[in-house]
């Protein structure tokens, strides 16, 4: 008998009921709340403004501040429970998480506002049409907005990036991650009118398009600019394998980001992007069957070398990334959208296939176990020698998102 994920990645979606993958869905789904159910019960011995990150060697959870980049995915979660079953009480647990990150509208030190504030108040604004909710994703725009550069053309990333390979400190970064936190500001600019926020957001991926995407849409993590002169003075990787390797979540968001400007712009040359960095996901002969990349293409491949400071030099072990699986899983649900059918097919295929790893025993925890956390297998940087095999809560918001897409496209 063929395994399950060969029928669908070669057969049509016949292969399957509408009735046995909306049941699917829902399984998945109900696990993924019973999970949360057990976080939330952990969280409240910790304090006020501990969010759920990750776990540590014992496998507990580990919190973070509100000033990570990753607190907006925990109240993300809580909202896609609430969607899922309509039930006022995981309506009050969302609300409550997202409230706690209120101060963050005025947040200008990092340009990870758009994870922090959308994946949070974006989804209760959606979900609840609060007012409140609009006016503070506006001023988190406001704020996102200052970190851009009309010389650069880019918003900066981080304030500052030091080299694997040495000592060189680069002062105006911009990471591939950074599309993501564009949606916030083509959210601000429907609501206010302001077109200055579409202004930087299309800027800022322009931008990415010429210097951060390769001719054969794979990309590049890091790109340094001058802040003078705006010219590119390094293509560089903070969390992939080499400089010019192309790391797996980078390329996840690359064409997560470009689809969803995509479908802000309607530019073809966006549409164009996303599907060449899809195409070279999906088609590489490095990604495994089960279509969950390991955490970087071209790890130990000849003419990839990492820096002499970076991690990778000491680890051989090839981990998956379920975090990159699942963004990617989202992403080719919205994208199957807007290409041709014959393509579209193509991509919602793999969406369902790749959901269906993740569902599987070798990435989906135990009820209970892996710090209550849904997904295991996880790689946060192995160069900073950081989160390498452990769940990360954004991989759990990207499944959780990827189920809510597919349950509206069997609808």
């Amino acid at each position: 008998m063929k395994p399950l994920l060969y029928l669908i990645l070669t057969a049509g979606l016949s292969v399957f009921t509408a009735g046995g993958e909306k049941e699917f869905v829902d399984s998945n789904a109900g696990f993924a709340r019973q999970q949360l159910k057990h976080m939330l019960k952990d969280t409240e011995s910790r304090e006020r403004l501990a969010f759920p990150r990750t776990t540590n060697k014992e496998g507990k959870m580990i919190t973070t501040s509100m000033y990570d980049w990753t607190p907006g995915f925990f109240p993300g979660s809580l909202w896609y429970a609430y969607e899922q079953t309509k039930d006022p009480a995981w309506q009050r647990e969302a609300i409550k998480w997202t409230e706690k990150l209120e101060p963050l509208k005025d947040f200008t030190q990092h340009h990870d506002l758009g994870f922090m504030m959308y994946c949070s108040y974006g989804n209760a604004y959606r979900l609840t049409g609060n007012k409140a909710y609009r006016d503070i994703l506006i001023q988190g725009a406001r704020s996102l907005s200052t970190r851009f550069s009309p010389v650069t053309r880019s918003i900066k990333s981080w304030n500052a990036f030091k080299s694997w390979h040495g000592q060189q400190m680069y002062y105006y970064p911009v990471i591939i991650d950074n599309l993501m936190n564009l949606e916030l500001l083509f959210f601000a600019s429907r609501e206010t009118g302001d077109t200055s926020f579409r202004h930087i957001a299309v800027s800022h991926a322009e931008t990415a398009m010429y210097n951060q995407v390769r001719p054969d849409y794979s990309s590049y993590h890091v790109v340094c600019y001058d802040t003078t002169s705006g010219k590119v003075l390094a293509r560089e990787t903070a969390q992939g394998y080499a400089d010019n390797s192309t790391w797996s979540r980078g390329q996840a968001w690359g064409i997560y980001g470009f689809t969803m400007i995509y479908r802000e712009t309607h530019d073809p040359r966006f549409l164009k992007t996303a599907t060449g960095m899809a195409d070279w996901f999906l088609d590489n002969k490095n990604l495994p069957e089960d279509k969950i990349p390991y955490w970087d293409f071209n790890v130990e491949e000849a003419g990839y070398k990492p820096g002499v400071r970076s991690n990778a030099n000491n680890v051989k072990t090839k981990y998956r990334d379920v975090s990159a699986a699942a963004i990617v899983s989202s992403a080719l649900f919205e994208l199957s959208g807007y290409v041709d059918k014959s393509k579209g097919e193509q991509y919602r295929k793999s969406a369902i296939a790749i959901l269906h790893s993740l569902a599987s025993a070798a990435y989906r925890a135990p009820e209970g176990k892996n710090g209550n956390f849904i997904l295991m297998h996880s790689v946060g940087s192995i160069p900073h020698n950081a989160e390498i095999d452990v769940p990360l809560v954004y991989a759990d918001y990207y499944f959780m998102e990827a189920l809510e897409r597919y349950k509206a496209s069997l609808d």
